[in-house]
């Protein structure tokens, strides 16, 4: 019999070490290192192939997609599937990942395209009654319920091949080649590469639910990402009704695209216009408000940045954030008080983006800085005003990309004014708002302060400075 040695891996990130140890020394968790076996004896040796060489230069073509006609969805993924693709959808639990999968695989059935879905964690009549009440009892998606990839496959290799295969979710599935439990880094990974032989050999569709860890990542080796075409996420709030889908990786479409969902009783409905829908509720006049006028992936997105600066008797003030990177928080605050004369060392802050949306781009300095000296100097910002400019640590306002789009997005809203970096000038001349430049950060601070309630317009060393 062949020795088996005993490696133990992590099931965070899939390092191999031939001991355990309490933290993995590749990714720095704890508790991580499984131990699992696998066969030592070497394979037959095989003589290898010759294979042709193509040069660089060469007729090309586009990968042909077929759009599923769930618009938001074939927004992410670049215009529909690929044939042949791979795709790893991961989310929250609850957060809707089956219910928009099984939308999907109706949309591709009704288009007389062959849709299977996998369930490894609920049974078929579960699935079917999930169908019936988002109205889609009718779609002709073919449902299973399975765990062993060798008989998913054996299965789907007879027939016509399937347009799209939904697998819910990869760590319930197990292969026979691997000795390990499901669920594992090593059946995930042995599992996953079963599946995109699959793939790229009958050039179906498959798309793999991930679970997610406590830190919102997927779960299971991150040699899976990488094995895959495109890596999706499903985020939102469950006290919201929205839900984000974000490209997080695709190899045929752009990255950080993103598709809004609104989730109601009878499933997930599209949101064509999601600035209208997030500014639909904002409260007129309020301090601390400003709105955002952003870009997600290749879509003018407009949002509520949402500010609130209260005095603390704490030696160490609150700062809380949500929807934006709390270390690009921390440097607007340290510019604020270096080179404006705004101190919050005796203030705490919280910052929300209204909405659920989560802000990547570096675009919403200007913002979030109008909506903190708004909050402290409890003065109004224009309710018709849009917001965007990077700000450096030398408190100057850095132009953005695609300042255009953003202006044509406010316009459209109904918006009137904008106030955008000073660089920007040449690219705002035809966009039909009243814009005011700004060069350097303190300039706005000082216009804003001075609109502000005299009674909490604080001294130097207190709050804002007077100028």
């Amino acid at each position: 019999m062949p020795a088996r040695a005993q490696n133990f891996l992590c099931q965070s990130c899939g390092a191999a070490s031939t001991r355990w140890a309490g933290r993995c020394e590749a990714c720095g968790a704890w508790n991580t290192l499984v131990e699992e076996g696998a066969a030592t004896s070497p394979r037959s040796a095989r003589k290898g192939r010759l294979f042709a060489i193509e040069p660089l230069k060469g007729a090309t073509h586009e990968a042909p997609r077929l759009a599923s006609g769930v618009a938001e969805f074939d927004r992410v993924t670049g215009g529909g599937l690929v044939r042949g693709s791979v795709l790893l959808l991961g989310g929250d639990p609850g957060i809707g990942k089956s219910t928009l999968l099984i939308e999907v695989a109706a949309a591709y059935a009704r288009n007389r395209h062959r849709a299977v879905y996998i369930s490894g964690e609920e049974a078929v009549a579960q699935v079917r009654l999930r169908a019936e009440r988002l109205g889609l009892g009718d779609a002709a998606v073919e449902l299973a319920a399975e765990t062993s990839v060798e008989d998913i496959v054996t299965t789907l290799s007879q027939g016509s091949t399937p347009r799209l295969l939904v697998i819910d979710s990869i760590q319930t599935m197990w292969t026979q080649t691997v000795e390990a439990a499901p669920g594992t880094v090593t059946q995930v990974r042995g599992s996953a590469g079963e599946l995109i032989r699959f793939a790229k050999r009958t050039g179906a569709a498959v798309i793999l639910v991930g679970h997610v860890t406590k830190d919102g990542q997927i779960a299971g080796p991150r040699v899976v990402e990488h094995m895959v075409d495109a890596v999706l996420s499903f985020e939102g709030e469950g006290s919201q009704q929205f839900r984000i889908l974000r490209a997080i990786k695709n190899r045929f479409g752009p990255t950080d695209e993103i598709g809004v969902f609104e989730m109601t009783g009878t499933g997930l409905r599209e949101v064509p216009n999601p600035s209208e829908l997030f500014l639909s509720e904002r409260e007129l006049g309020s301090p601390g408000t400003a709105v955002f006028a952003g870009i997600e992936g290749t879509r003018p997105l407009l949002v509520e940045i949402q500010a609130l600066v209260a005095p603390t008797t704490l030696g160490t003030p609150r700062r809380a954030v949500v929807g934006w990177d709390p270390n690009r928080l921390s440097m607007v605050l340290a510019v604020l008080e270096a080179h404006c004369g705004v101190r919050l060392s005796g203030h705490d802050v919280y910052l929300n983006v209204a909405g659920g949306l989560r802000i990547q781009e570096p675009a919403a300095d200007v913002a979030t800085a109008a909506a903190l000296v708004s909050s402290l100097a409890r003065a109004p910002l224009p309710s018709d005003a849009v917001y965007f400019g990077e700000i450096s640590l030398s408190g100057a306002v850095r132009p953005v990309a695609q300042t255009a789009a953003r202006l044509k997005e406010a316009q459209k809203l109904g918006f009137t004014r904008a106030i955008v970096p000073e660089a920007a000038r040449a690219e705002t001349l035809d966009s039909g708002l009243a814009l005011t430049t700004v060069g350097v950060l303190v300039n706005l601070v000082s216009e804003i302060a001075a609109r502000g309630d005299k009674s909490h317009r604080l001294e130097r060393g207190r709050g804002v400075a007077a100028e």
